[in-house]
């Protein structure tokens, strides 16, 4: 059986669909979530999908991601621009990793531009809205084709 796919999300993407949607749009988390899980069936994989707004618990998902998954995606939201913990805990797996976010942090507050995930990850996606999931998803399958 194929390991699977971990989806980390980080803190008030719980409020997606609610929260400045003119920003992050009017899906909201558990419709992202039906959509890749049916991505990843098509392409014969399962997911996991976690969303948490402790810090701590996302670098214990990142870490059973490295021991139980094949690769994951994460949207860090806000710990994108703050968090050396979440960076660490990516540099201590061995899957690919894709970061993900709705919006285009370029594009936004300067203290959005700066992210420690980046520097972590095998890929960025931005600014897609709720497709970035669907992006991300696409390109982290074929990387495990590979």
């Amino acid at each position: 059986m194929t390991k699977p796919i971990y989806i980390l999300n980080g803190p008030n993407l719980n409020l997606l669909g609610q929260r400045e949607p003119e920003i992050y749009g009017h899906q909201t988390l558990d419709g992202i979530e039906a959509a890749c899980a049916e991505t990843a069936k098509t392409a014969g994989y399962e997911i996991v999908f976690h969303q948490s707004n402790i810090e701590g618990e996302i670098v214990d998902q990142i870490q059973e991601a490295g021991a139980k998954g094949c690769g994951l995606i994460i949207n860090p939201a806000a710990y994108t621009h703050t968090s050396i913990a979440i960076h660490d805990a990516l540099k201590s797996v061995d899957v690919p990793s894709i970061e993900i976010h709705l919006s285009q942090p370029a594009k936004r507050e300067s203290y959005r531009r700066l992210s420690f995930v980046s520097e972590a990850v095998t890929g960025t996606i931005s600014g897609f809205g709720a497709d970035s999931y669907d992006l991300g998803l696409h390109a982290l399958i074929n990387l495990l084709k590979t």
